[in-house]
């Protein structure tokens, strides 16, 4: 099928489903998800006939607390590897994000087809993330130092600073290995055509290697930025809106000239990531999401907050990344 209209490929944050400072309780996380479809329908709402939205988002809070809770009753019910924790969350997420758009607009009236789908990302096993202390994707909760260094001791975890500033800057990291290719793409794509909003590649969708010309699961949670990426390329996406807990990305991050960035070209992009101006747990991997959207062929890249999704796309703020 030819393809018509623009698309728009929308990456969720953690923050869209679940808040820094709650607990993650089922209806804590509904009533999050159901703000953020609001925004989403909005969105919808503003497409022309032959656009084409879709979603992906983190799991990284609900991937870490049932991890966690795997480990707390181990003695009780046998633990799941993070693969298989992978899946159960982005089908946890999945649902909740389509119920949600679904209400919303079967409320305003409108006939839009949302599904989510359980969504295979290949990865290389002989990724350097699987090595040493590279391990790089925070999961879970944010911790104290503390806290860290406990769950290090007793637990083996690899801990690392992600957020300067907060109170509790610490999270757990696990491998966190490059998207090689989406393995439902095929299904993907035809869904997109046919004028279903897609829900995929959920959390980075679920982490496999090939073995034997055969998939398995991997210990490891694929950043969902760069999963998004290749997720953009399957379904030729003109437009790659990532929505976080920041309007802009920021020169100098956390120190005290710390600027805002509108607008910047790939090359200007490459130079601050090189110059260490993005977190590698955080900014970083959007902005090389962002950077390899571009160089494959997509048209403009965006980062912003959640509840600025439309003004962004309408080019009244947000972090706009183009072409050189």
């Amino acid at each position: 099928m030819a393809k018509n209209g623009k698309r728009i490929l929308v990456a969720l944050g953690g923050n869209a489903i679940k808040q820094a400072h709650e607990k993650g309780t089922a209806e804590e996380q509904f009533r999050n998800v159901y703000t953020t479809a609001k925004h989403l329908v909005n969105m919808i709402e503003h497409l022309g006939k032959d656009d084409r939205l879709i979603i992906t988002h983190g799991n990284g809070p609900q991937a870490g607390n049932l991890a966690l809770q795997q480990d707390i009753a181990k003695d009780v019910v046998p633990p799941q590897p993070l693969d298989v924790v992978g899946a159960m969350t982005q089908g946890q997420i999945g649902y909740m994000l389509q119920q949600c758009l679904e209400n919303i607009m079967m409320e305003k009236g409108m006939k839009v087809p949302v599904v989510a789908i359980v969504n295979q990302v290949l990865v290389d096993k002989n990724d350097p993330e699987f090595f040493g202390e590279n391990a790089s994707k925070p999961v879970g909760n944010f911790l104290t130092e503390e806290e860290a260094m406990k769950m290090k001791a007793e637990k083996g975890w690899i801990v690392k600073k992600v957020k300067p500033n907060a109170p509790k800057p610490w999270r757990r990291v696990v491998p966190s290995p490059d998207p090689i290719a989406n393995v439902e793409a095929d299904v993907i794509k035809i869904l997109v055509d046919s004028g279903v909003v897609v829900i995929a590649s959920g959390g980075g969708g679920i982490p496999v290697i090939k073995e034997d010309g055969r998939l398995v699961g991997v210990e490891a949670v694929i950043d969902k930025d760069l999963a998004g990426e290749r997720l953009a390329e399957v379904v030729e996406a003109d437009i790659f809106l990532i929505l976080t807990d920041v309007e802009k990305a920021k020169l100098n991050f956390g120190k005290p000239d710390e600027k805002e960035i509108d607008r910047m070209t790939v090359s200007e992009a490459k130079k601050y990531l090189a110059e260490g101006h993005f977190l590698p747990g955080s900014m970083g991997p959007k902005v090389k999401a962002c950077i390899r959207f571009l160089e494959w062929g997509g048209k403009e890249a965006i980062i912003t907050s959640l509840d600025k999704a439309v003004e962004a796309l309408e080019g009244r703020t947000g972090t706009h990344i183009v072409k050189d």
